[in-house]
């Protein structure tokens, strides 16, 4: 234990001697550690800027964090310098420090402590410290202390030697108009006002509460952009295959309801553009439409990013923040992957969709909500709820409006005019123009399987726009990474004289596979089936060329054209 009273300090000579200038390599050497050398003004306007960004509060944390870390990497070097630690000479390598990097000048009043049983006091008098005068020089004279990094140089140096929480405070503080300062340091349990000094040296939240405002003006942009736009101009209106059209309709009929969507379909076919889409067309077309991918949050973060989370909920919540939920007030939320949501996230989810209220994590406050959820997934609900995965109560009431988007592989006819589309996009923004799609390449893309569909076929047309020089067709190796197999997904080959399909090769691609293969071994002509097939729909529809165009998949005067052409023969 050293002996209590007023210290004097030991020759500094052995810490002058561990500073080096290195001029050629734009260094300043202590011991091994690297320093720097700044004007004490611009630390000064640093501080103002801090304060008046951040706040007083918020300011004062971080500049005492910045001394902590200081002072804990001090009394590291005063160890490796001052090997016989339990000394009081080697303890006042920090005072002794602050003084040579002219901080503050040092008076040691009292000091008294023992490493055995981690009992410490220390009373220390400053002058000329460079906080208080460059508070002053900014703002005037202070209301509390204002020599934040110094304190927190203190705290860190003294921790550290000690190994245990040691935390100083100003009793009196130039910066307030005193003649100098004066601080004590004891241990943190002794402190009466413990909670309040330690919490500036927590982390602080201002990077979290920053990532959600951006989170929220990016959200807020894309509801700008969305409301701006036509949403017949999006991808996930272009197509004229059945299933589209189909999927189309109900996204339209639907938007104007209040009731849940559930949109299923394969991954890439565009589920979150057709929630978009609807977004769009409904009464809440103004108000916010955030999208949630479930699978990507943490299971033990879904909830609070869902709903919200009250400070304290758990380690590292150290603020009140909003969900997505509460960030969709008023308009849509989409949440993809929605089978990937924990059992208390399905909980809490069902809450929200009977009683339209939910709680943040670790609250006791029920907000009112008013929210559409649109959910998507590509797989099985009923399965999860056979499995035990998905709640059945929940599925039910996601189910209340299904639609199904079918995959590319089932939408042939709309491969070019998407190609098209995605062709526009990237001509745009590579600033290069193209002369489309080859003919080779576009039935390629047409005979493709798609195991990604609309996701892919935009990654493979901004392949080829990359890849193919200014006024040049897009060939098909510069879509394909690898050459495709240009057949058709199915060959047809001869035994014993009859054609028959390749079980071999990929799944039939036509519902007209099998049928075009019993006609060509029954000995067809085109021109007959033509002929038959026209006056067939004829007779359907009552010789209404119109109707019957319709059902043979035709324009009206394409029609006409083949019943001239069948009454000339």
């Amino acid at each position: 234990m050293s002996k209590s009273g007023s210290p004097q300090y030991p020759s500094d000579a052995d810490l002058l001697s561990q500073v080096r200038f290195d001029p050629p390599h734009g260094k300043v050497w202590f011991n091994e550690q690297r320093m720097l050398l700044f004007h004490a003004s611009g630390m000064g306007l640093l501080r103002k800027e801090l304060i008046e960004t951040l706040g007083l509060e918020r300011a004062r944390g971080l500049l005492m964090r910045f001394g902590f870390h200081a002072g804990f990497k001090d009394a590291a070097l005063a160890r490796k310098l001052r090997p016989e630690i339990t000394t009081a000479d080697a303890f006042l390598v920090g005072p002794q420090l602050a003084c040579i990097k002219g901080l503050v000048q040092v008076e040691p009043l009292e000091l008294s402590f023992d490493l055995s049983t981690g009992a410490f006091i220390g009373r220390f008098e400053w002058t000329e410290s460079y906080e208080a005068e460059a508070h002053q020089q900014q703002f005037g004279l202070a209301a509390e202390p204002v020599c934040w990094t110094l304190i927190g140089y203190s705290s860190g140096f003294t921790s550290y030697y000690m190994g245990r929480k040691i935390l100083f405070k100003e009793e009196t503080c130039a910066g307030c108009g005193a003649a100098h300062c004066r601080i004590i340091g004891k241990p943190a349990e002794e402190w009466a006002d413990r909670a309040e000094l330690e919490k500036f040296y927590e982390p602080d939240s201002v990077a979290e509460e920053l990532l959600a405002l951006r989170t929220q003006v990016s959200e807020l942009q894309e509801t700008v952009r969305a409301a701006r736009s036509s949403p017949t101009d999006s991808v996930s209106f272009i197509g004229r295959s059945a299933g589209f059209l189909k999927a189309k309709d109900l996204i339209e009929r639907g938007a104007k309801s209040r009731a849940s969507v559930l949109l299923l379909g394969e991954t890439g076919v565009g589920k979150e553009v057709f929630a978009r889409s609807l977004h769009a067309l409904s009464d809440r077309s103004a108000q916010p439409f955030v999208a949630v991918n479930c699978a990507s949050i943490p299971s033990d973060l879904i909830a609070s990013e869902l709903f919200g989370v009250e400070r304290g909920a758990f380690t590292g919540a150290n603020v009140s923040r909003e969900g997505k939920f509460e960030r969709a007030d008023g308009g849509t939320i989409f949440l993809d992957e929605v089978v990937e949501l924990t059992p208390g996230a399905q909980a809490a989810l069902l809450r929200v969709l009977q009683e339209g209220e939910l709680e943040r994590v670790g609250g006791t406050f029920v907000r009112k909500i008013d929210v559409r959820v649109v959910a998507a997934t590509n797989e099985d609900l009923q399965e999860a709820v056979k499995k035990g995965r998905f709640r059945a109560d929940l599925f039910y009431r996601l189910n209340v409006y299904p639609v199904s988007i079918p995959p590319l592989r089932e939408r042939a006819e709309d491969i070019p005019l998407l190609a098209r589309h995605f062709l526009g996009k990237f001509h745009a923004l590579y600033k290069k123009t193209t002369l489309g799609i080859s003919d080779r390449a576009l039935r390629a893309l047409k005979n493709y399987a798609w195991p990604g569909n609309i996701r892919e076929l935009e990654n493979m047309i901004e392949r080829g726009v990359i890849l193919t020089d200014h006024n040049r067709s897009i060939d098909i190796d510069s879509l394909f990474a690898s050459p495709p197999d240009e057949d058709t997904g199915h060959t047809l080959v001869s035994q014993t004289g009859a054609l028959k399909l390749d079980r071999e090769r990929p799944p039939t691609r036509s519902p007209y596979d099998e049928l075009s293969v019993r006609l060509l071994n029954e000995g067809f002509s085109i021109s007959d089936f033509e002929s038959a097939i026209t006056r067939n729909a004829m007779a359907l529809a009552n010789d209404n060329v119109t109707q019957a165009a319709r059902l043979i998949g035709m324009t009206r005067a394409q029609l006409a054209y083949r019943l001239e052409k069948i009454k000339g023969e």
